[in-house]
């Protein structure tokens, strides 16, 4: 029995005006905004269109830093921003300095922005192997059973995409660090709804956006990067603000910052960092750990639901690699099924032939029975 108390689900619902319109169940694909991040953006706006002035941006970006480094046990010093995901993830495959007849692992189970960065490599002589997937995601074993002593990166995302599979980063981590290899992952689908310990993990660079699981504007993101292999990670870009006294304009001296805002290049995507400090707030203020427990509890009420009914439940049920996201098979015409699940307002998505749901910390039993309802027995 899990004692880790839920959410004040009530109170979380009144700060998302979308639970008034319909049961969105999407957080995989997309992620709302609450009041607090929209009142904060709009206040950003007020102030730049009436000062012309976009505010006190060091302070912003330094509130920013520890926040993230809050939600994933780093420190300050080692978050570095980016626009997304895919950038933050290219940041890192391009900055390491792999040598050719080195390659990477990744499992077939990837998202393509974890994919594609690696497999660009090959141009170098690089080479990306792609593991075939155990139970819907990258183990142990199967990192074992590919890699050899020419293996420098094991590439995973926390949680998969499609399957929900909750990886097993902790021991991953410790297989790299025993074979002198770095765990880069895609956080995405895991931040924000599951805990995350960079250090406890032994993650050595991971990369996250804003606008899913973290509820956050599009168009911010942010990397990781630990301490001891920043020097291991050369820039890819240098920017205006990248290096050691850049109010200096013209001094020309490429000596870059002594940590990771060496990989910030410029103006920044202000309003972008405003609303992800707002999300992020707010999520801290509810607890990681409280939301874990609740969407863990409406994920399983969905599945027992629908297996009931007789669907398929596509994610690995072993509980260790449970998360968020219920993957599962519907007879017939999988877009026909989301159709009629949205005509009565509930929003969730469809990944390949399979309908995907990913319930976030507001939403309710009442509203993820709704989906086994809707479709009756299969």
């Amino acid at each position: 029995m899990n004692d880790t108390p839920y959410p004040d689900v009530s109170r979380l619902r009144s700060l998302f005006p979308v639970t008034r319109s319909c049961a969105y169940l999407n957080h995989a694909g997309i992620g709302t905004l609450s009041d607090p991040v929209r009142t904060a953006m709009e206040a950003f706006l007020v102030h730049r269109s009436a000062s012309g002035e976009e505010g006190d941006y060091d302070t912003l970006d330094q509130e920013l830093r520890a926040a993230l480094a809050q939600l994933v046990g780093a420190s300050p010093a080692e978050i570095g921003f980016v626009q997304n995901t895919s950038e933050g993830l290219n940041v890192i495959a391009n900055g390491l300095e792999l040598q050719p007849g080195d390659n990477v692992l990744f499992c077939d189970m990837e998202f393509p922005s974890n994919v594609y960065p690696w497999m660009n490599l090959e141009k170098r002589g690089i080479e990306p192997r792609c593991v075939p997937h155990h139970g819907g995601g990258l183990t142990l074993e199967a990192v074992e059973d590919h890699a050899d002593d020419r293996t420098r990166v094991v590439a995973v995302s926390s949680v998969e995409f499609l399957t929900g599979f909750r990886t097993d980063l902790a021991a991953l981590g410790r297989w790299c660090r025993a074979h002198d290899s770095y765990l880069v992952v895609d956080g995405i689908q895991s931040l924000g709804v599951l805990p995350m310990d960079v250090m406890a993990n032994h993650v050595d660079f991971l990369a996250c956006g804003g606008p899913k699981w973290l509820m956050g504007p599009g168009g911010q993101g942010f990397i990781y990067v630990r301490r001891e292999l920043l020097d291991e990670l050369q820039p890819v870009f240098a920017g205006c603000i990248s290096v050691e006294g850049w109010e200096d304009w013209r001094s020309y001296n490429l000596t870059f910052l002594p940590d990771a805002s060496r990989f910030d290049l410029g103006c920044a995507n202000f309003i972008g960092r405003v609303g992800l400090l707002a999300a992020v707030r707010l999520l801290l203020s509810v607890g990681i750990q409280a939301i874990d427990a609740w969407t863990l509890h409406l994920t399983d009420l969905l599945i027992e639901d629908l297996q009931a009914r007789g669907y398929e439940v596509i994610s690995n049920l072993d509980p260790r690699h449970r998360s968020a996201i219920v993957t599962f098979a519907v007879p017939g015409n999988p877009a026909e099924a989301l159709e009629k699940l949205a005509a009565e307002g509930i929003v969730i998505s469809m990944r390949e032939s399979y309908l995907r749901v990913s319930p976030h910390g507001y939403n309710t039993e009442e509203e993820i029975l709704r989906i086994g309802d809707t479709l009756g027995s299969a």
